[in-house]
């Protein structure tokens, strides 16, 4: 069981607000689902914990949220997560054992592996109608900028994220992940965005804090040090896939009769796997035509 979880405050004025989120068991999860090199798990490992704040501010039961990083020429390929209205989170790298390459500092350069000019795409699906999306350009590959970017792009909110993943230097194992979303609300005057500006100078990297002991909700003091503090919600949040058998036999359902058999000729039986957990369904071809006549007797009802 996960023991990363998600706590979001507010000043009592009504104008600040932060989101902040460990996710070191999430991102290391992801990182044995999908066997990633140390780049691809940093790349991977920000943008699951950004999709997991940004999820956890959906109002809607059945909402979610997805982003996808198409850099240009990019090692990792995509980069795409995908959050409920709980915070709880799923992802994966096109190329997730992409090569990794260094900062002058010994930091991972996740901008060069993502590519530092491409798109960042935000979909929220609120469950009914139409979603809405959402595209910046990215300014850095380096994710965290890019979601300060979109905010103050896409919906015109002065946001400041911060996103950090620590591995272990020897075997790359995931040692911590986390990170914050802070947002000024239309209350904010000067003097607040003085205060926050002083406050956000004097923090540390989120890796660096939580190594030193800090709690999320101690993240979230000092950001907001000066204000008096409400806290909305705190929640825990997982590596959760979606995936289901069912779903796999809705998607086979919508392929002719022809593909649905084609599938399983060369084996005898078909195969399909999740991108985000990897988990392989198989079907055997008795099961594939009774697929069939279950799509034919639907159609049928439909038509009637």
């Amino acid at each position: 069981m996960s023991n990363d979880k998600i706590i979001r405050c507010i000043t009592s004025d009504g104008a600040v607000v932060i989101s902040a989120a460990e996710t070191s068991n999430i991102v290391f999860k992801a990182s044995k689902i999908h066997r990633t090199s140390p780049v691809a798990t940093a790349a991977l490992g920000r943008l699951l914990t950004a999709c997991s704040i940004m999820g956890a501010q959906l109002k809607q039961k059945d909402a979610s949220i997805t982003l996808r990083v198409n850099g240009d020429n990019s090692d990792t390929g995509a980069v795409i997560a995908v959050s409920d209205s709980r915070g709880n989170v799923r992802g994966y790298v096109q190329n997730p054992g992409c090569p990794t390459e260094y900062y002058e500092n010994g930091k991972l350069n996740v901008g060069k592996a993502v590519g530092k000019t491409g798109v960042l795409n935000v979909m929220r699906d609120y469950g009914s109608g139409e979603p809405y999306i959402g595209m910046v350009p990215l300014v850095s590959g380096e994710i965290a900028e890019d979601i300060t970017s979109y905010y103050a792009t896409s919906e015109q909110i002065p946001t400041v994220c911060a996103l950090g993943v620590l591995l272990e230097k020897e075997n790359h194992e995931v040692l911590l992940s986390g990170g914050f979303l802070l947002q000024l609300l239309p209350g904010a005057d000067e003097s607040t965005i003085t205060q926050i500006e002083k406050n956000i100078e004097k923090l540390e990297p989120v890796t660096t804090m939580l190594a030193k002991g800090l709690s999320i909700k101690d993240i979230c003091d000092i950001a907001l040090e000066g204000f008096e503090v409400e806290v909305l919600d705190e929640m825990p949040i997982d590596y959760i896939c979606a995936c289901s058998r069912e779903k796999v036999e809705r998607a086979f359902m919508m392929m002719s009769d022809e593909d649905i058999i084609a599938s399983a000729e060369e084996k005898g039986h078909a195969e399909a796997s999740c991108h985000f957990c990897n988990k392989i369904y198989r079907f055997n071809k008795e099961e594939l035509e009774k697929l069939i006549e279950e799509k034919h007797k639907n159609n049928k009802n439909e038509e009637s």
